[in-house]
């Protein structure tokens, strides 16, 4: 990631800007038009760059027809912009593309709080994907796998030469490694090709090397292939992210020791656990999906991941307090995202998310991403240890149920007060409240 925003930094076209901030005061407060206009600023890109975020200029129908199968149309979801946030020293607004309230606010209060220690601070490993080949009637797999390794240069060569390119950008296949996996079924024998994809994804890239290898690795192995596909327990491709979090702006010494102790539940318990992850999940698919990565992988590695070594489903993060009494929160996880290929470059509103964000490598957006997974986890927990996780969603969700019921712009603040005040965020509610304001009017 950059250096300080403190500092100049030289813009993506080569020029110098200056430092910009992404704590926009009074950013929810704008109109939609004068948001745009301050993201364009902020993220100094050109301002018409983001009229694709309008319903008709974004995804046609004809794009669409070229993404995928018997298209019949496209759904909109709503992108909103996360604020406050600094990863590594840079400010960044982060687009987040959800259909849920109260999460893109969640993620950007979280932000805010965590800029009083410098921000969010992150690292990845290597972008290293695998793919499996499995081999089944296999007469002796321990040396079938032993047969393997020994052909491992060759099977690697192999593999290689199936995407040049891949190997000039510095990229390519890096170990070959073999398992024997029992089933109920039989004993299979497993190769994993582990394959630096670079700033792509690397579905299409490793799933091709499979192919390619599987009847050599077969032949050597005394077996027939089976299964040749990436996996997308991708736990050589880590991201990880943390943050302080000062104990005055949570609330307190006494808020910090229960935020410690609903994680701590999340840790033991799988009941909490599922939810606590989903949390995560909210800010981390968010992104994933408004810059046109494929949110299905990264869930199934996140997933994968919390599984611990004794087959205990377990919390993605963690939390702390540190010697000054302030909160330390910390995740680690898979992130297999990519800026080349899919929809990142056909989707115009992906194009446009990652114009926003400004990253120059598939690391540096993994690096966000998990990033606003922490934030978003931080946010949720201290709800639910202080007011309750419904106070901070209610009225943000109100607004939603009193537009389905009807309700004009005018009249929303008024339907959603009510709502919020009678604790009654339900349709029926809504069209009462409505049709007593609309009768006394």
């Amino acid at each position: 990631m950059a250096s300080s925003a403190a500092t100049q930094q030289p813009h993506r076209s080569g020029r110098i800007s200056m430092p910009r901030t992404s704590r926009i005061s009074g950013f929810r407060d704008l109109s939609v038009e004068a948001r745009r206009a301050a993201v364009a600023e902020t993220a100094d890109i050109a301002p018409e760059s983001l009229a694709v975020l309008d319903p008709d200029q974004g995804l046609r129908v004809d794009l669409a027809d070229r993404l995928v199968e018997n298209v019949v149309g496209v759904m909109g979801l709503p992108v909103g912009i996360a604020t406050n946030f600094v990863v590594n020293g840079r400010e960044l607004l982060v687009p987040m593309a959800t259909e849920e309230a109260s999460v893109v606010a969640a993620a950007s209060n979280a932000a805010r709080i965590a800029r009083v220690h410098g921000g969010f601070f992150t690292s990845t490993t290597a972008p290293v994907m695998q793919a499996q080949v499995q081999i089944v009637d296999v007469t002796d797999p321990e040396a079938a796998r032993l047969r393997l390794l020994e052909h491992r240069d060759e099977l690697v060569a192999l593999a290689d030469s199936q995407d040049p390119l891949l190997r000039e950008l510095g990229g390519g296949v890096r170990d070959l490694t073999v398992r024997v996996v029992p089933s109920r079924a039989g004993t299979y024998v497993v190769a994993h090709l582990h394959v630096d994809v670079r700033d792509a994804m690397g579905a299409n890239a490793v799933n091709t090397m499979a192919e390619a290898v599987a009847d050599r690795a077969g032949e050597i192995a005394g077996g027939r292939t089976l299964l040749r596909i990436l996996t997308n327990k991708a736990d050589l491709r880590l991201a990880r992210a943390r943050a302080v979090f000062a104990a005055d702006a949570l609330g307190g010494a006494a808020v910090v020791d229960d935020i410690v102790h609903g994680a701590a539940l999340a840790e033991a318990d799988p009941y909490r656990a599922a939810t606590h992850n989903k949390g995560i999940m909210n800010g981390i698919s968010a992104v994933v999906l408004a810059t046109g990565n494929d949110t299905r992988a990264v869930e199934a590695g996140a997933h994968s991941h919390a599984i611990s070594p004794s087959g205990h489903y377990t919390s993605l993060s963690r939390f702390e307090k540190n010697a000054d009494g302030d909160l330390v929160g910390t995740l680690e996880l898979p992130m297999a995202v990519g800026l080349v290929g899919g929809a990142t470059k056909a989707h115009p509103v992906a194009k446009a998310a990652l114009s926003v964000l400004g990253v120059a490598s598939a690391a540096e957006l993994a690096e966000v991403v998990t990033a606003v997974g922490l934030a978003q986890n931080l946010a949720a927990v201290r709800a639910l240890a202080t007011e309750g996780i419904q106070r901070g969603h209610m009225s943000l969700h109100a607004r939603n149920v009193a537009t389905t019921a009807g309700a004009t712009p005018e009249e929303l603040p008024a339907v959603v007060a009510r709502l919020v005040a009678d604790k009654a965020v339900r349709v029926d509610h809504a069209e009462r409240v409505l049709s007593e304001l609309r009768a006394n009017a």
